[in-house]
């Protein structure tokens, strides 16, 4: 299920991670190019990405990042209704898009990321 955490042996592990926010990087890719929801969506992933920065940091393993990912939805779901105009109020899909989303880019500054 996207952007809910998949757990081997009580942990999530870093492939499952990474499955899920790829999925969600083709869910937004889907959602158009400079459209009203898709410049929506961005500003929340924004939102979470800064977020992230703040509470991972700057110098991070993908083990690391999938371990914040464990547990993230309440927050991201806080920045997401925090973040979003009155016009885009979030749904639970979209806070879960959104999720996924910020992480997959996240993931890109991990000192051991490779695409």
């Amino acid at each position: 299920m996207p952007g809910r955490a998949v757990r081997e042996g009580g942990h999530v592990t870093v492939a499952n991670a990474r499955h899920q926010w790829e999925e969600a990087k083709r869910r937004l890719a889907d959602e158009g190019v400079d459209t009203a929801r898709s410049r929506h969506l961005a500003v929340l992933v924004d939102a979470v990405v800064d977020e992230l920065r703040r509470r991972v940091g700057q110098r991070y393993t993908l083990a690391e990042l999938a371990a914040a990912y464990d547990g993230a939805e309440d927050w991201v779901r806080e920045v997401v209704l925090r973040s979003a105009s009155p016009k885009f109020r979030a749904g639970v899909r979209d806070t879960v898009l959104v999720l996924d989303a910020a992480f997959g880019r996240y993931a890109q500054g991990a000192i051991d990321y490779r695409p």
